[in-house]
């Protein structure tokens, strides 16, 4: 029986579960599929140290020469995370016709493209399923099940941490502070959050969703990109009073020869939503194509195990690749598009301000809003601070484009009578 051999660079949480699978799930794999899985070779930055799972300590290496130049490997699996030196293994193990699999996010947001045309030309293929979505086939689907649709549009939640925050404070009144250190004591956040509450995750996870369903390069510096940082319980708590939840939505449409745009931030969605409804560390992915229509994708995010499953079906499907001869599916050519500043979007707007509590303050404000041609849909006066003479207000807008709400929400901020304005979310939907 043909055996294909498996290095592993990198043996943290997901490497060991993918090490593990390997050695445990070996003999199942290869009934089913004819085939053997055989670990050969495994990148740890210490072959000393103890390890969870029991492993041959011949396999283990410092030495990545002794990894990447072993002739006798069929796949790379990289599990290391970062964009260096991950970028400069993978291009190594391609270069030298090695199939390679990869969880890598920000090495496959960033180079995919050269990656793509790297392992065409060697005539092997990268695999990147677990980069997106944890357990969820998407990256998958988008390159062969719906391969037949012309993607319009994406939105998805695809940051477990922010969305298992979000919920917090949704359901039980937190603020922002409070919420997150239960998401650390949770093991849901990390001890440094940054990537996460900023947004950086799910950029770089919609610009690989957004190269691969409009076939152009999005580079994630394009990607528009807030946090959650700045919301405050009230927020939440104002928003379903009007209807809506609270969610990090990352949003990418095609607008044809307008171009792309490609935005990360927080968002009111209206309660009977599908998205709205994916409450803790949940993802989803809506993808609307011209023949599916409107499909939702939906499972756990993140996780050793989901993100084993993902990296392990990779491992499978190369494999099977490698024993039948099967030529790479070819990617597509990502033809240069624009991607659209977020100053041309079109939307509907949540505003909150606190203000002096005194006649003719609205009539300030609207006059602002009116100049601009920001249409204002609704005015509503939440609470009263009787000490500071102030009160807080949310105002809801029609469809107004961006740059011209933000120089409303600046001239705004100029009055006064205007003591904060405070958030300023977007109506999705």
């Amino acid at each position: 029986m043909r055996a294909i051999k498996v290095a592993l660079l990198g043996l943290g949480v997901v490497g060991s579960g993918v090490a593990e699978a390997i050695i445990t799930k070996g003999p199942s794999y290869a009934q089913r599929l004819g085939y053997a899985l055989q670990l050969h070779r495994v990148l740890v930055r210490d072959v000393t140290r103890p390890r969870r799972i029991e492993i041959d300590p011949s396999l283990l290496t410092q030495d990545v020469h002794k990894v990447l130049e072993d002739p006798e490997v069929d796949i790379v699996v990289e599990v290391m995370g970062g964009e260096e030196p991950a970028h400069t293994y993978i291009c190594e193990a391609l270069s030298r016709r090695r199939y390679v699999v990869t969880a890598n996010k920000e090495v496959m947001a960033k180079h995919g493209p050269h990656l793509f045309d790297l392992a065409h030309d060697r005539g092997v293929d990268i695999f990147f399923e677990a980069s997106v979505g944890g357990g969820i086939p998407i990256i998958s689907s988008l390159r062969r099940d719906l391969a037949s649709n012309r993607i319009h549009a994406l939105r998805a939640i695809i940051n477990g941490t922010t969305n298992y925050v979000l919920t917090r404070m949704a359901r039980e009144g937190l603020e922002f502070e409070n919420a997150l250190a239960k998401a650390q004591e949770l093991g849901y956040a990390e001890p440094d959050p940054t990537n996460d509450i900023e947004g950086h995750d799910a950029a770089y996870k919609l610009a690989i969703l957004a190269t691969l369903a409009f076939h152009a390069f999005v580079p994630p510096n394009q990607v528009y990109r807030e946090g959650i940082i700045h919301l405050s319980s009230r927020d939440f708590r104002y928003a379903d009073e009007l209807g809506y939840a609270i969610k990090l939505l990352a949003i990418a449409r095609h607008h044809n020869e307008k171009g792309i745009e490609a935005r990360v931030h927080p968002v009111l969605l209206p309660r009977e939503a599908p998205l709205a409804k994916v409450d803790g560390v949940s993802n989803a992915i809506e993808v609307e194509g011209d023949l599916v229509g409107r499909v939702t994708f939906m499972g756990p995010g993140a996780g050793a195990l989901p993100t084993t499953s993902a990296i392990m079906a990779d491992i499978l499907e190369a494999a099977q690749a490698i024993v039948l001869g099967r030529p790479p599916i070819p990617w597509p050519p990502f033809n240069p598009i624009p991607i659209r500043p977020i100053e041309e979007l079109l939307s509907r707007y949540y505003v909150r301000m606190e203000v002096a509590d005194r006649p003719g303050v609205l009539a300030q404000i609207a006059r602002c809003f009116g100049d601009h041609q920001v249409s204002i849909a609704s005015v509503i006066q939440k609470e009263t601070n009787e000490e500071a003479q102030t009160a807080e207000i949310v105002i809801m807008t029609h469809m107004a484009q961006e740059a011209a709400v933000r120089a409303t929400i600046s001239d705004v901020g100029h009055l006064p009578v205007v003591k904060e304005v405070g958030t300023f979310l977007r109506v999705e939907g």
